[in-house]
Formats: structure tokens, sequence, C-alpha cells
């Protein structure tokens, strides 16, 4: 239900009239507003001012800028009684929550044309717990058409006024996430939502890997205000790829070697369909279909850092994070074995992983975050932080695994995220690597992402806080042993190393440059960043 506020008195009104009232003098508003104004500010223009039955109730109804507000008309006789009062508390919904209006009719069998006018029902955006988000009705009742006629074009006129909204969407969806459920999610859950907010879709069932990104590059995107795509993480970062590298051919830039890239032209929505739904949980707080649905019609935008991924002289591909060692050999595993069902695939790529977990020798260079430096002066400056070699520092020995993640990567079992101290947008990203240690120690480090517990209070484990990443394989040093394989994909030939990059695999045979690009792409979202605002024991974070 809408929230509840304490009111003044309300006169009632002559049923079924509306007026235009002006506030009186000196008046002030009757609650404070979400947005922090005072009481004490000027008071707000009354747009429109009627009477409806609201529940059970006849209601006083009051439509402002902000907000609409109702409270049952009250009988002169207990004016001053506060019991009474009480139990007759000011109700109100702002503005900004409402997405859709429509006028609610009653039809029967043998009527014809439109149905008898009941009155208006407003669709309302509301928070929950653990920062879901849940769609509303509020029937307002009342037979005469006039009366609601003008109240139903004044909800449509305050409604256009919200320019951030989409109206016209490209959907990209991926049958094959996960369980195969993305298009029963879209249909049952995402589309009647989308069709009550009046937004207009065209909707692309994807076929292939790599269907999204070639039809990206050639399609025409002008009409659309966002892009959506209905899937796992993999097809989230192959849509917000394709994003991207169509706005460097847009801006004329060549594709080979991305230093400066420019960010993408449309917002993407990401609707959680995979099994693990990285980025929609590190983008809401919750994988949760309709939360991301309403994130969208609300037109909530989320500015987040990207990373390039190139090696020499070659730019590979965008993403958002990347585990190399154990993190690619697991992922390596699965890809092979696509015949499993996607939980026992994980199960047992994990644990085929960590019976052949062996290190890798790495040369590790890294560019540590400057936070002093203003993000967006370095945005203008047009050159890779990557000149200033003198600020350069290397690592070198045996590693289990390295990550490199620009956003929290929080997920269902890592609750907290796998990079918990990293935002989405403040132009870092965390370098997090496990030296060689016996199995049992990294199994441990493991488990620990589950729990509530630091998960880097390894001796093995190191973090830091990075701008640039390169990191250099040995070849000749490689753990690889291929008599041990049993699939194409878990040791490339040719000594390449495999990359999980976003959930998709990345077969790379020398070194791997990966920079990070603040605020290079827009999200449907808001950030829910201060949930991992607690303090870390951490010391080097």
């Amino acid at each position: 239900m809408p929230r509840r506020r304490r009111g003044g008195r309300v006169s009632a009104l002559e049923g079924g009239r509306e007026e235009e009232a002006p506030p009186a003098a000196g008046a002030v508003p009757s609650a404070q507003w979400a947005s922090g104004r005072q009481p004490e500010a000027a008071a707000e223009l009354i747009l429109l001012r009627g009477i409806f039955e609201i529940g059970r109730d006849s209601c006083d109804v009051v439509l402002s800028e902000r907000a609409l507000r109702w409270q049952p008309i009250r009988p002169e006789r207990l004016t001053g009684d506060s019991k009474y009062d009480f139990l007759h508390k000011e109700e109100f919904v702002e503005l900004k929550d409402i997405f859709s209006v429509k006028l609610k009719r009653r039809y029967s069998i043998k009527q014809q044309g439109s149905g008898t006018l009941l009155g208006i029902t407003l669709f309302i955006c509301l928070k929950t717990e653990k920062n879901k988000l849940k769609d509303s009705t509020l029937d307002l009742i009342n037979l005469s058409e006039d009366h609601c006629d003008i109240w139903f074009r004044q909800f449509k006129k305050i409604l256009a006024g919200f320019s951030n909204r989409p109206k016209s969407l490209k959907i990209l969806l991926n049958p094959q996430s996960h369980k195969k459920e993305a298009t029963q999610v879209y249909y049952e859950k995402v589309e009647p939502l989308l069709k009550i907010a009046g937004i207009k879709t065209d909707v692309t069932i994807t076929e292939y890997e790599g269907h999204a990104l070639s039809l990206l590059k050639e399609c025409e995107l002008q009409g659309f205000d966002g892009v959506v795509c209905v899937g796992g993480d993999g097809s989230a970062s192959e849509v917000a790829h394709a994003l991207l590298l169509r706005a460097q051919k847009n801006a004329g830039l060549e594709t080979d070697s991305i230093l400066t890239p420019v960010g993408a032209q449309l917002p993407l929505g990401v609707i959680p369909a995979g099994s693990t739904n990285v980025l929609a949980h590190s983008l809401h707080g919750v994988s949760h279909v309709v939360t991301a649905t309403l994130h969208i019609i609300m037109g909530h935008i989320q500015p987040v850092d990207v990373c390039t991924f190139s090696t020499i002289g070659k730019f590979l591909r965008f993403g958002f994070s990347a585990m190399f060692g154990f993190g690619g050999r697991a992922l390596a595993v699965a890809e092979n074995h696509r015949w499993m069902s996607p939980n026992q695939r994980m199960d047992f790529a994990i644990m085929k992983a960590l019976a052949k977990l062996k290190p890798e020798e790495c040369e590790i260079s890294f560019l540590p975050f400057n936070s002093s430096q203003d993000l967006e002066e370095r945005r203008a400056q047009g050159y890779p932080k990557s000149d200033c070699n003198d600020q350069w520092q290397m690592i070198q020995g045996q590693f289990l695994n390295v990550s490199i993640m620009a956003i929290p990567c929080q997920c269902s079992v890592a609750p907290r995220g796998l990079a918990p101290n990293t935002r989405l947008n403040n132009g870092s990203m965390a370098l997090i690597t496990a030296r060689n240690t016996s199995r049992p120690e990294f199994i441990k480090h493991l488990k620990r992402y589950a729990s509530i517990k630091n998960q880097f209070n390894f001796p093995f484990v190191d973090t830091y806080t990075v701008e640039e990443v390169k990191v250099c394989p040995k070849s000749n040093s490689s753990g690889h042993h291929p008599e041990e394989d049993h699939g194409p994909h878990e040791t490339a030939s040719g000594n390449c190393f495999p990359w999980n990059v976003d959930g998709d695999l990345m077969q790379v045979a020398s070194e791997v440059h990966v920079r990070v690009h603040p605020r290079l792409i827009n999200l449907y979202g808001r950030s829910m960043e201060e949930m991992n605002d607690s303090k870390v024991t951490c010391s080097c974070l």
C-alpha cells in the first residue's frame, strides 16, 4: 500500500466535482517530501481536487505538482476527535512512482463498445524489502465520465513529462540461457508490465552465440530509447560489447586498437534469466526479474565502468570482469560439457578444476588507482595512463587464480560479491591474486565468499585497487598437461590460456592488457553500493 502520513483537516467537496484550487497564502504541504523538502518550503501548486471512492471510503483527493493525496471525508460532528483523526490519516503517493494510468471499466458479455466507466486505475512502483521493487495499483472510483476524463488527461500529461522513461525498446532474448526459461520469463513477467506502461517493443530471439553482436552492429536503432537483454551474464556482456563496438564505429574509431573509447549511445537493460546473473545482482542488489523490469520502465539510469581487453597491438573485447587461472579453467571445462544441465555442469567443472588445481607462472604489472585525480580530467586528457611508466608496479610468481573486476560481481554464492569493495563507477578495478597454496587452503578461500567474513584474509591472497593490469603468463611454464585433457576447450592448442570474461570463454596465447574506462555505458537500474559501505578489515583496500 502507498505510504501514510498524518495530515490536517480537509473539508468535504461536492461529490463528483473537481476544482482548480490554488494554495492559500502562507499554506504549507501537509507532509515532507521524499526528496527532502521541508514543511516550511513554499506550498505546491494544486492541479486538481475532487472526490473519489478509494477502498471503501469516500475521499477528498488532491493532485499537486509532486503527489496525489487523499483523506476520508469526516463528518463535521467528529472534528477534533483525536482517535478519529488517527484512524483517518492522510495517505499519498508521489507522482514519480506512478508509471501508468488507465480508465477502469466493467464489461459484460452482452455489452458492445466501451464498458461502464468505474473510475481510474493508477499503476505504481513500490519499494519493498531487500532492494526489491514491485508493481501495485490504486483505484480511484467515480462514475462521472467528465470528472474522470479531466483527471485522466491530467495524469497522462504528468506521465508524459518524465522524459527519461523509455517509450520504445529493442529486446534481445536468449532462449538458451540457464534452464531455457528466458522466453517464459519475458512473456509472463516482463512483457505484461511493459504493455501496461505503454512501451513499444521489438523482440528478437537470438539463434546462436554471437547473434546479438552481429545484429546490433548493423540494425537500425534510431527509433529506440534503449536496448534490453533477457538472458544470463554471457548474453548481457555480448550486448554491452556490441553497443560499445557500434559506438566506436559511429565515432569513426578503429576497433583494432582502442585506447580512449566513446560511450554507448543507448542505455542497456538487463533482465536476469541466467544461472548467476552477476551483472543484474551487482546493479540492483538483488537478482529479481520484476525489479529489473520496473527500473527500466521508470527510466532509472546508472552509469557503469567498463574494461577493455587487448593483447599486443590488438583489441579483444569490452567487459566488466575477468578471471584467469582457476576461474578460466573451470569455465573451459563447463563449456566442454554443455550437454549437462547448468547446475550439474558448473558443479562438475569446479570439481574437475579443483582436482587438476595447478598454478600458472605469471608476471603481473599494474597501475595503482590514483583516487585523488579527477576522473573527468583524466578522460579529457586523451591519452592512457600507461604512458606514466614510472608508476607501474610488478609482481611475479605462481598464481592459482587472478581476478580483475570493475564491478562488485555479486551473486547468490557470493552475496557480498567476488570484489565487495569495488564500486560500479569510480574508475577503478579490483585486482585479486591467489598465489600457489595447498588445495585445502584454496578451497577455504573459495568457501569464504559465501559468508560475511573477509574472504581475502589469507596469507596467499593479495588485493589491489588499480586502473590498468597486464597479465603475462609464461607459456613454457604452463601447468597444462594435454594428456590429461578430455575436450577442445579445456586447453587450447598453441599454448593458449583460457580467460573467463563475464562468463564467456576467451582463449589468448599472450599477454592480456586490461584498462578500466569510467562510466562508459549506462545501465537501467539504481546503484545499491551503499550495502557494501561497511568497513573492511583488509588493510590494503
